[in-house]
């Protein structure tokens, strides 16, 4: 069993609240990870229909029963429990006693922060990062073609089986169940739509035009994902410098594998040719910083800069008083312009040049023209370690 970066922020959440919710999407292995953690606990899956009837139709007998050191999985589909959980953990008065996971719904995380206000230690479990990847010895083109859910590694599943099912039982268990979306047949074009804008400016307008829906529809539907979890959208980085800049997100999606099998590439040799190979690999980056965001107590926020004059830093880590520019490149081979825009956002913010990465796909770790280059599978321990 594979252990994940968030561990040790569940077991510190665990000492300051009474109750821990570990959210994120379907598959990323919440399941897995709770019951290893605690494993002493009773386990209790909300999905099994005499559990979720009995906690439904009797809430209080169904805490009485599983009072404390208990696992609820799928809390979503008893979202009255959660009124009820408030009383009762106010009652045991320790903390880390009640465990509950979700899986992406539109309204439970709104649901959770309602009912559960200070009594929560909220986490959020996304796929493997590549670090945790690194155990199954996978190439570059192989990350970025099979993703980083669990179950495609640990059951060996071909990803382009896995994504196909994963999508189909996105919509039938979770859109289904959202107002919203009457046609999911213009849902399905809408998603591969944005799979084909990851890592690009948001437009709603020009992405309601393609599905003929309105740009508020567009947006709607961007927030069903954003809440399960499956695209983040990455905000402009707001000071001014005296410079006019862009105000739009970019979008990420928050899976290589996903895109990949919604833009409709078969095979992993397919990538390298593919003419969203830049924007696939800087999903992948922008993900990796997700995730560590996440598995770490979200310590830094994250954006992008890009001016008028299409001058553009990818990403920017900003921990308050410091911010760090990244330039993310899907070329194995070093060339001097990868540095320009690192260089142009240092002098006009009077940044350090020692504060500028360049993340590539090639292998070496060195510094050039006193800016740091970190190849792909380096970036936890030759940025992130350091700096939270």
């Amino acid at each position: 069993m594979i252990d994940r970066q968030l561990e040790k922020e569940i077991l510190k959440v665990k000492g300051e609240f009474p109750i821990i919710a570990i959210l994120g999407p379907r598959q990323s292995g919440k399941t897995t990870l709770s019951k290893k953690i605690f494993a002493d606990y009773e386990y209790i899956s909300l999905e099994d229909i005499d559990h979720r009837e009995f906690a439904g139709n009797d809430p209080r007998g169904f805490l009485k029963r599983y009072e404390t050191d208990v696992i609820f999985d799928e809390i979503q589909r008893v979202p009255s429990l959660m009124s009820y959980l408030q009383t009762h953990v106010d009652k045991i008065k320790k903390n880390g006693k009640i465990i509950i996971t979700g899986s992406h719904n539109f309204l439970l995380l709104e649901q959770i922060t309602q009912s559960l206000a200070g009594r929560v230690g909220i986490t959020k479990l996304l796929p493997f990062s590549c670090r945790e990847l690194f155990t199954f010895k996978k190439n570059l083109s192989e990350i970025i073609f099979n993703g980083a859910y669990p179950r495609i590694y640990d059951q060996n599943i071909r990803p382009e089986v896995f994504y196909k099912n994963y999508i189909e039982t996105y919509i039938e268990k979770d859109i289904r169940q959202i107002k919203q979306v009457s046609k999911l047949d213009v849902f399905m074009k809408f998603i591969r739509i944005l799979a084909g804008r990851t890592g690009q400016e948001l437009n709603t307008l020009s992405i309601g035009e393609e599905c003929g829906v309105s740009h508020n529809t567009v947006k709607d539907w961007i927030s069903i994902l954003e809440a399960s979890f499956l695209v983040y959208k990455l905000k402009p980085y707001h000071r001014n410098y005296n410079k006019r800049l862009v105000k739009n997100p970019k979008i990420y999606f928050t899976d290589t594998g996903l895109v990949c099998s919604l833009l409709g590439i078969r095979k992993v040799e397919d990538i390298d040719y593919h003419y969203l190979k830049g924007n696939i690999f800087e999903t992948l980056i922008v993900g990796e910083f997700i995730k560590y965001n996440y598995n770490f107590g979200e310590r830094y926020e994250l954006y992008f800069w890009r001016d008028n004059h299409s001058k553009e830093i990818d990403l920017i880590t900003d921990f308050g008083e410091k911010q760090y520019g990244i330039e993310i490149k899907s070329g194995s081979t070093i060339q001097e312009k990868y540095f320009e825009g690192l260089n142009y956002w240092s002098k006009i913010t009077g940044k350090e040049l020692h504060d500028m990465y360049l993340i590539y796909a090639g292998e070496d770790n060195a510094v050039r023209n006193g800016m740091n280059i970190i190849s792909w599978n380096n970036i936890y321990d030759g940025m992130i370690k350091n700096k939270i």
